[in-house]
Order: C-alpha cells, then structure tokens, then sequence
C-alpha cells in the first residue's frame, strides 16, 4: 500500500511542460504528451517493477500538486527540498519512505525531463537506522502455520518459510519455475533484478503438485473461454505474443477472478493479490497469540535464521536470500548472538538471584 500523504494539495490539474527542458541522457524520444504518462513511458522502458512505477507516480504527483500544479521544470533544488523537509517535518515520514521520494523526484528529473542534476545531489539524504529483523521461534512458527486454514494461504505461508522468498517472488511464480525432478524452485528477477535458485522442500512437494492441478484447471478454463493470456515479463508479451497463453507461463497461485491490466487495458488473469495474504496472516498470528510485531516478510527472516542456528554457513544463506553483499546476511548473526542463552546475564549469578523451581507457571 502507497504511504499517505494528506496534505494541501490544490486540485488536479493539467500539467505542461516549458518551452525547453533539454536532454542529458540518451534515451527514446517520449511519446506520451502529459508528463505523468512520460513518467509511466519512461519506467515502462527501463523495465521497472508495477510496484515502482505506482511509488514513483504517487511522489512526482505529490510534489507537483504541493507546489500548486508548477511543471517541475519551471523548479529546482529548493522546491525539492522544501517538499522533503515537509514529509519528514510535518507528515513524520519514516527515513525509508523519505528516501524513496527522493529517488522518485530524482527519476523525473534526470530521466524524464533530461535535467542535470548537480543541486539534487547536494540535497542531504535521511540515515535509514539497520533494525534487527522481528524472527519467530521454531515453536512460535508452527504455531502459525497451524492457525493459517488449508490451502492456497497456508502452502504460500509454507513456501515462504520454506524457501526463504519474498511474498512478491512467491505470489508471482510461474508453472515453469518449479522444478521437481532437481527439487528446486528458480526466482525469476528477483529484487535487483537477478535470478537464483533455491531448494524446494520435500514437505511441499504433495501440496505444489496438487496446487498446480488446481490451477491448471483455472487456465484450461481462459484457454476455453479464449481469454488474453497471463502477463508477461518485459518485452516478451511482443517478440511471442501467444505465450502467455501457454501453461508453462500461468501462474503458480492464480486469482480466482479476472481483472484490467492497468499496463495493458486487457482483461486477463492477475496471480494472487499479497493484501489477501496479509489479513490472513495477521488473523493467523492473533490466533496462535503471538505479540511480535511479525508479517509475512518475517517468514524469511525466520528461514535465514533457522539455517544459521542449524549450521548452514553464511555464504549459502547469502545465496538462498538473493543478497548481493554478505554484510546484508550478516544481521541474522547478530539476531543469532542476542538469542536466549548465548550470553549469560550477570543478575543470573548472584546469590539467591533464582527463584525457587514450583513446577508451574
């Protein structure tokens, strides 16, 4: 969900461009005449995620309409800067959030309207504090799991932790990405763009086949229907136009409804929404009556920690995770040394410290 960010923002409004708004980079000409549609053609190209694209609309719209409807042309650094120091004055915007407005406005500029850039770097960039990841016990996560109902939520919460995935990289599998005869699941284009492999665990391998007959029935039905095949990654869609119809490309969790691509304008098959999850999983997590703040996301953390205290060495974690840098890893060892029992506490040795064993709580 995109943060929000009331504020006094005039109407909308039309939007311009000036005269000239120069070139600085090499890049196709933009077709689109608003300069939002620019925005949405220019990410489109580079191949940025959906996800992307809605976060960097929402802040370039935001700071456009915070400044009355002025092309952003027409403005600089200060403008810039004064609309930061809003969000992190006035809305209390957390440093993550702040520095992805930032990244957005600095998208605009430099690949859209082709503006150097030398004021925005002088712009002063919010610290993101490194806070150690909310993990669950081995206890506390089956304890989950067992209040998630059967199905298609309870097999993804499995994968999840199973496999150590982000809950976008297992809701947008694809049929061809299982691997059962080498057991191994390929994320496709992870974050960063980058693929790897991971194990695929014995204890789902009954489920997933039994999943993908269930959803193998849904695309037979589009296939009968003659419905527009499910999306494809990046240009792909144009150099095989019919693949997406083809089961290999069908989504592993499909959604039980059809919708609009907002990409597109056609009606196809979108896979399952993470929203859906999350309530789910939050409804599991007041059952099992766990207090830690935990998400989904939190099954991965669980995963990266369950293998180091297990013995798995870092580097493989690292390669499970899909991180580019082992110091990203590295927090789960420090999760790891702050575990109850690795260090003992000093009011533990004292004389009479201990309270007497009851035998109950």
């Amino acid at each position: 969900m995109l943060p929000s960010v009331p504020g006094p923002f005039p109407a909308r409004g039309t939007l311009r461009p000036p005269a000239a708004a120069g070139s600085a980079f090499k890049l196709p000409p933009l077709q689109a005449v608003r300069l939002l549609d620019q925005l949405r053609e220019r990410i489109r190209y580079l191949h940025y995620s959906r996800r992307t694209e809605d976060v960097y609309v929402f802040w370039c719209r935001a700071f456009i309409r915070w400044h009355g409807l002025r092309h952003p042309a027409e403005m600089g650094g200060p403008e810039v800067e004064a609309f930061l120091s809003y969000l992190a004055a006035e809305r209390g915007l957390a440093p993550s959030t702040h520095k992805q407005a930032l990244s957005a406005l600095l998208f605009l500029y430099g690949k859209v309207l082709g503006i150097n850039l030398p004021w925005m770097q002088e712009i002063g960039r919010p610290r993101v504090s490194r806070r150690l990841p909310v993990v669950l016990s081995v206890e506390e996560v089956t304890r989950l799991l067992a209040q998630i109902p059967p199905g298609e939520h309870r097999l993804l919460a499995r994968l999840l932790y199973g496999t150590g995935l982000r809950i976008s990289e297992a809701l947008q599998l694809r049929v061809k990405d299982l691997d059962f005869a080498q057991r191994a699941l390929i994320v496709r284009a992870g974050k960063g763009g980058k693929d790897r492999v991971v194990m695929l665990p014995q204890a789902l391998l009954t489920e997933l086949r039994e999943q993908l007959g269930r959803a193998r029935l849904v695309w037979a039905a589009d296939v009968e229907a003659g419905q527009a095949g499910v999306e494809m990654p990046y240009a792909l869609e144009r150099k095989y136009p019919r693949a997406g119809s083809a089961w290999t490309w069908f989504w592993v969790f499909p959604q039980d409804h059809l919708s609009t691509d907002p990409r597109s304008g056609l009606i196809r098959r979108h896979h399952l929404y993470d929203q859906t999850f999350q309530r789910t999983f939050k409804r599991a997590l007041a059952a099992a009556g766990i207090a830690k703040p935990a998400t989904p996301h939190t099954l991965r953390h669980c995963f990266a920690t369950h293998l180091l205290q297990s013995g798995s060495d870092i580097r493989t974690v690292q390669e499970l995770l899909g991180h580019s840098d082992v110091a990203t890893t590295m927090i789960y060892t420090h999760v790891l040394k702050l575990g109850g029992g690795a260090v003992r506490s000093p009011l533990d040795s004292l004389p009479g410290a201990m309270p007497p064993q009851s035998g109950c709580w």
